[in-house]
């Protein structure tokens, strides 16, 4: 028995208990952070990178509301680069790869920077909890520990089972333990859950792979960093090349000869995998024209051998991922220092949960991460703040935080976990955001400082830099508009470059600007009036964004206005859809389910048609003029 008392309690090291325990600490609450392993907070089972499509502009968004998978990830990137440089700026991201041991180290000590943050290690086998609320959390030990909140981010541990060929062990991530008491505890408590299933590939030593049988990948040079708040210049001399290979007919031929045996078409894995992520006899069967598919070999480490085989992850046992690994080109004489698996887990029903986090049932308990039926590191983080924000907010009786589709990936994320729920392991993609033009990677601190001030997560000096660099660009655009380029010789030089006729005629800036192939640094070189406005490689794109795609921009806000509108028109909580006239029973069932906080999102409810929301108005209209 225990006597001790937190304000919150979060359960899990990973990237969600990570940004959870920050925030609620941070916020300046009480927080304890339970965790197996100190040494394995922040730890990286899978590929050891940061960012790519849709998931570089969530940690953006982690950063701007005053997270800190971004300053960690800036730290010491071993590549990093900009993705879709060649698309428009709604696809355009970062990606990193980490060192797997220097990140975590990154991020824990940030955490043991955290006041008000107190790390333990120890399983939690069970909740305490009384009436429908929660009291605190059970150790493994019998200790019982008490909080006025408590926040689970158990990752892939609850229940896990290893699994390759025939095998499967009752293990966690990386060798781990697996968490086995708290399932039957969750149960007990009404909490639904399911079976979800992810995968890492083999891991091969550095020295016995042939790297010229592959093509090599290099990082970029640049101010390239996930945080607004560093300003870094990575030069392509102090990053890791990375490697793309093929799989050969070899590969293909001992996969389809194997099939049966893989764990994947044995009948041992029942459970739902990614679809964004599958094995490679996955994809040999879905993609079965291909003649190859592509590979990678990322660094797990700066100073290390281990080499991540990108697509390569499988359900195989360890004697058929040999011959699988010595087909590759360059991996004739390779060495396996970790095999592929397959991982099986407990994860909560989406329906469990609420826009808060907060599990429906319990007052005060909230869950994020791939707890949640998400995948990745940086859903796991954006959940992971999420849910301490509310937490937090809710201990301080103020008005829950949400997200709305155009504000923020994170926003999407959520609606569509609690709106749509999901039938695999969620991750983000660029095209689940109907207004992705909005959600930029230059625009994540416009987005969303604000908010991260307003709840107490951004401190004062960052969010002054954040009005300050606003302020400059907005100026920078007013010269634009109102000044003519007075360097006519320069003007006539850069449209040859361009490949356009000289003129003689007077240009604005920001008509300039607005062409093809016209950048403002090349701009302000001819224009004296935009000396004074020196601005960092994001502040650069963020101000030829607002400039080059003016129009576009305008278009989508107002089609996000009217969205917002419907957004507005908030559904009273005790309402009874079972009974209400005139909706089909679909309707009543999935409405009663998800219990929508709006008529905005009982309208994207899949089995909700537009009749079925002329019905809820019509109801609402009623029950306003009694």
């Amino acid at each position: 028995m225990s006597n001790r008392q937190f304000d919150v309690i979060v359960v899990g090291g990973g990237h969600a208990g990570v940004e959870a325990s920050h925030a609620t600490a941070a916020m300046g609450h009480a927080t304890l952070l339970l965790t197996l392993h100190k040494e394995m907070i922040a730890n990286m089972p899978c590929n050891p990178h940061i960012g790519g499509s849709a998931k570089g502009v969530v940690v953006r968004e982690v950063d701007a509301l005053g997270g800190i998978m971004g300053i960690a990830a800036d730290m010491h990137p071993l590549q990093i680069k900009m993705l879709n440089t060649g698309k428009g700026p709604g696809v355009q991201c970062l990606r990193s790869q980490q060192d797997k041991r220097g990140y975590p180290a990154a991020v824990l000590s940030l955490l043991e920077q955290t006041p008000n943050l107190t790390i333990e290690e120890n399983e939690v086998t069970g909740l305490l909890y009384e009436a429908g609320k929660i009291q605190g959390v059970i150790l493994a030990n019998g200790e019982q520990i008490f909080a006025k909140r408590v926040i689970l981010t158990t990752g892939t541990y609850l229940c896990a089972k290893v699994i390759s060929g025939q095998t499967a062990i009752d293990q966690g991530p990386d060798g781990e333990k697996a968490s086995l008491a708290l399932t039957p505890c969750l149960q007990a408590m009404g909490i639904q859950l399911w079976r979800l299933k992810t995968g890492t590939p083999p891991r091969i030593a550095r020295s016995s792979i042939d790297f010229s049988q592959g093509r090599i990948e290099e990082g970029m040079e640049g101010e390239l960093c996930f945080s607004f708040q560093n300003h870094k210049v990575y030069g392509k001399e102090e990053q890791l090349p990375c490697y793309l290979i093929y799989t050969s007919e070899k590969t293909l031929q001992i996969i389809h000869d194997h099939l049966q045996e893989s764990a994947l078409f044995n009948g041992l894995i029942q459970s739902t995998g990614p679809r964004y992520c599958p094995s490679i006899e996955s994809k040999v069967v879905r993609f079965s024209d291909k003649p190859r598919h592509q590979l990678f070999l990322e660094p797990e480490f700066e100073n290390g051998e281990s080499i991540y085989l990108q697509g390569f992850s499988t359900g195989f046992s360890h004697e058929i991922q040999e011959e699988m690994v010595h087909s590759l080109p360059g991996l004739e004489h390779a060495k396996i220092l970790k095999y592929a698996y397959q991982i099986e887990y407990d994860a909560v029903q989406p329906e469990e949960y609420d826009a808060t986090l907060r599990i429906k049932k319990y007052e005060g308990l909230y869950v994020a991460g791939q707890l949640c039926g998400t995948s990745g590191y940086e859903e796991a983080a954006g959940l992971g703040l999420m849910a301490g924000i509310n937490a937090a907010l809710s201990l301080e009786g103020k008005p829950p935080f949400i997200l709305g589709r155009e504000e923020a990936y994170i926003g999407v994320m959520i609606d569509d976990l609690v709106t749509k729920g999901t039938d695999e392991p969620y991750r983000l993609l660029s095209s689940r955001a109907e207004f992705r033009l909005l959600l930029r990677h230059d625009n994540a601190d416009e987005r969303l400082s604000r908010h991260g001030h307003e709840v107490g997560l951004l401190n004062d000096a960052r969010y002054q830099d954040f009005l300050d660099k606003q302020a400059k660009i907005q100026a920078a655009i007013h010269v634009l508009k109102t000044t003519n380029v007075a360097d006519k010789a320069g003007l006539n030089a850069y449209f040859a470059e361009l490949g356009l006729p000289s003129s003689n005629e007077g240009f604005k800036g920001f008509d300039l600007l607005k062409r093809p192939g016209f950048s403002y640094r090349r701009l302000a070189a001819l224009m004296p009036e935009l000396e004074p406005f020196h601005f960092h490689e994001d502040a650069v794109l963020a101000l030829e964004t607002k400039v080059k795609y003016e129009g576009y921009l305008k278009k989508q806000e107002l089609e996000a206005e009217s969205v917002k509108k419907a957004e507005e028109m908030a559904l009273p909580e005790d309402l009874d859809y079972l009974h209400m006239d005139g909706l089909r029973l679909e309707a009543r069932q999935k409405l009663d389910a998800v219990r929508p906080r709006s008529v905005g999102q009982a309208s994207r409810i899949a089995g909700v048609n537009p009749a079925d929301v002329s019905i809820l108005l019509l109801n609402l209209k009623k029950r306003k003029s009694k």
